[in-house]
């Protein structure tokens, strides 16, 4: 990859005219196809990208563009003027849309979960030929979880399949019934030609054989009634959102067209709307895409304020987002660049940051200085020399700033909440094939730990082996790749397995102590602890109840890091312990002897005891299984899955196939490609992704544990 061109940019913005958003969607939906469509629209380059002849800009890493899928989400940032394809030449109505295009593959959902916790709105891609898709659903909820306000794009509708009423009933099936089309298809699969602006009530179709741009026609005389049926629908729908569209609609009013674009605009911002329409990404309707985007969803000043805490007195802290405030920024992504360094993706909610200046981690408790300041475009560069409330950013410099971090001023100190991500559920062994490659190997996977949060590593003190842990076999094998290519590391690595993990049944108090006399100094360490379950994907929860100084304040650091060793050991099969909540009740101390080695051992000690005597059990991972296939095989389907101690959650036709959604331990599932294919004479497809934690049943745990 040659370094590219960096520039100073000049294009300054008011908010309102600023849209921050995410292209989602279930994996080979046409999320990156559309964005470097929108980067052609919009001047920011002059060739559009193909995914499949691996020439995407915005899929920029090697592994990408060989494989054909995005691996990371990649930002960029363009200028757009509404109706420019019809004549708007009106500077003063340029936005500027800074854009995340974010992977569809599950193993790499933990870019799509931070990239929607910095976006103000997003436009979920569909397969016009499949609708709503598992991973579809996984990305909505997501923004659901974030109240993202949506557009919905149903693509490929001029491909063999592609249906875009069926697209429009599996979104009100599956994701929410509140939408309705703005724009309806003219044409169908390959006849596909133009669409209908429902609100305007006008038709465009290409005016040039590849699409590249529109012009107007008169709409068909068989399209009229369904264009005022869903016009009436659509108005239906959004009227409630405004008072004075509401009263008009009730009175049997015409409403128009301006009136109608608000309603839409305000009910899509509140959450009760989503517009749908759709086409052939490849194509001007992109250009219809960037018009609605500006349109619908919501500049930095129209969402919520975002909401931090004081660290001095955990009180609420309301960020509005405005540069004359104090700074409140939050870092949600780390990324390694082979020409300038560290990279710190920030999402800034107040005030403003300039290029050498020192801001405050709150997090972290400590000053950085802000290197560089920098507008990504994928991997190329654009210098700014400042950045303001409701931007986002790359910043070169802040060398212990990580995922989730909260930058800020250090004379108006705010925590924000941080991203939480999903837990790893596959592992495996790795070892460096030489012993120059030993050394290296620390460097690159602690670098990659860094970038990706669901990446995690863990040394077996007993064994020397070290185990790293991922959202999948791809997610992993992506990872030792990028070992190899950006760090020159060799590996050798083992056999996928799953992380089991270990917790308790009942709430067990019990004591550690560590007394060792040998001659002069000795050492003594004493503590009392009770630990309770908790919830499932709660982990780790830790309470100081120490009152009257049984152990002094320098210990109990000590205790407290003694309990979280041994919660990484296990104690029935050495995976880690979750869910469980650990109280320090009391302990005793030597005025002499006492140290923090002590105090750790006995915290090691107090909880080893008291996690044997609270009933322990292994979990393992349940993954979501969707199957698509014909209904000739879907008994031997379902048996097979039954034979895996599979549940299955329910079975439905979708056109002439049936979907079948299950849920199924991961331990049982390796393999399960090849195992469908000769089932079904390779004509079924499944997906799978990861659900939650639960019990190993005692007869599968007593044979984990005695082979541990």
């Amino acid at each position: 990859m040659a370094e590219t061109k960096e520039k100073t940019v000049k294009h300054e913005y008011p908010l309102e005219k600023i849209r921050n958003i995410g292209i989602i969607a279930h994996i080979d939906a046409g999320k990156t196809t559309i964005t470097e469509r929108i980067l052609f629209y919009t001047g920011r380059s002059y060739k559009i990208g193909e995914v499949h002849e691996g020439e995407a800009t915005m899929d920029w890493m090697d592994q990408e563009r060989e494989r054909g899928i995005t691996i990371t989400s990649a930002a960029t940032t363009c200028f757009w003027t509404p109706r420019k394809w019809l004549g708007n030449e009106d500077p003063d109505s340029e936005h500027r849309i800074n854009i995340i295009d974010t992977p569809g593959h599950v193993d790499f959902t933990a870019e799509v979960e931070r990239s929607l916790r910095v976006l103000d709105g997003a436009v979920v891609i569909l397969d016009g030929k499949m609708g709503v898709e598992p991973q579809s659903e996984t990305v909505w909820n997501q923004a659901n979880k974030y109240n993202v306000p949506r557009l919905i794009f149903a693509n490929k509708l001029n491909l063999l399949g592609g249906d875009f009423y069926m697209c429009l009933n599996s979104v009100k099936e599956r994701l929410s019934p509140k939408v309705a089309p703005i724009y309806l298809p003219l044409g169908i699969e390959h006849e596909y030609h133009g669409t209908i602006d429902i609100v305007e009530r006008k038709a465009y179709e290409y005016q040039d054989p590849e699409g590249l741009d529109w012009k107007e026609v008169e709409i068909p005389d068989e399209m009229v009634s369904e264009v005022e049926k869903y016009r009436e629908e659509l108005i239906e729908m959004v009227a409630d959102s405004d008072e004075v569209t509401m009263e008009k609609y009730l009175n049997g009013e015409e409403l128009s067209v301006e009136e109608i674009k608000t309603a839409i605009r305000k009910a899509t911002l509140s959450g009760t709307f989503y517009p749908f329409f759709g086409g052939d990404g490849r194509r001007a309707i992109v250009k219809i895409l960037l018009d609605n985007v500006v349109l619908y969803l919501p500049s930095p000043l129209e969402v919520q304020p975002a909401i931090g805490h004081n660290p001095d007195n955990m009180e609420d802290v309301s960020l509005a987002p405005n540069e004359s405030e104090p700074l409140s920024a939050l870092a949600f992504k780390v990324q390694t660049d082979p020409f300038v360094g560290r990279l710190t993706y920030i999402r800034i909610y107040s005030g403003k940051i300039t290029s050498g200046s020192y801001i405050y981690n709150s997090t972290k408790d400590e000053k950085e200085r802000v290197g560089r300041l920098l507008l990504m475009h994928a991997n190329h560069r654009e210098d700014m020399q400042i950045a303001k409330a409701g931007e986002i950013v790359a910043a070169v410099g802040l060398k212990n700033t990580f995922t989730g971090d909260t930058l800020c001023d250090e004379a108006n100190p705010v925590v924000l909440e941080a991203i939480k991500f999903a837990e790893p559920v596959i592992s495996m062994a790795i070892e460096p094939k030489t012993k120059e490659d030993q050394e290296k190997m620390g460097t690159a996977l602690a670098r990659l730990s860094e970038e990706d949060p669901t990446f995690r590593i863990h040394s077996h003190q007993e064994t020397g082996e070290t185990l790293i842990y991922g959202m999948g076999e791809l997610h992993l094998e992506i990872l030792t790749e990028r070992m190899r290519r950006e760090f020159g590391v060799d590996t050798i690595i083992g056999a996928p397995q799953v992380a089991f993990r270990e917790t308790i049944r009942k709430p067990v108090e019990a004591e550690g102590k560590y007394v060792h006399q040998s001659g002069g100094r000795g050492q003594y360490g004493h503590c009392v602890i009770k630990v309770e379950p908790l919830g499932r994907s709660e982990g780790f929860r830790w309470v100081d109840a120490i009152r009257g100084g049984s152990i002094p304040r320098e210990f109990i650091p000590a205790v407290k890091a003694g309990v979280e060793e041994a919660l990484t050991r296990g104690i029935i099969a050495g995976y880690e312990l979750i869910d469980i909540q650990v109280t320090l009740l009391d302990g005793s101390f030597h005025d002499v002897d006492s140290s923090e080695i002590a105090f750790k051992i006995a915290g090691t000690e107090a909880l080893q005891k008291a996690v044997r005597a609270a009933d322990p059990v292994l979990l393992e991972p349940i993954m979501i299984v969707d199957v698509i296939c014909a209904d000739e095989f879907m008994g031997e389907v379902i048996g097979d899955l039954s034979a895996k101690r599979g549940r299955i959650e329910s079975t439905k036709m979708r056109g002439n196939v049936r979907e079948l959604k299950a849920l199924v331990p991961l331990s049982e599932m390796f393999g399960y490609a090849t195992t469908l294919r000769s089932m079904t004479q390779g004509r079924a497809s499944f997906s799978m992704e990861p659900s939650h934690y639960d019990e190993v049943p005692a007869g599968v745990a007593e044979k984990l544990i005695s082979k541990r």
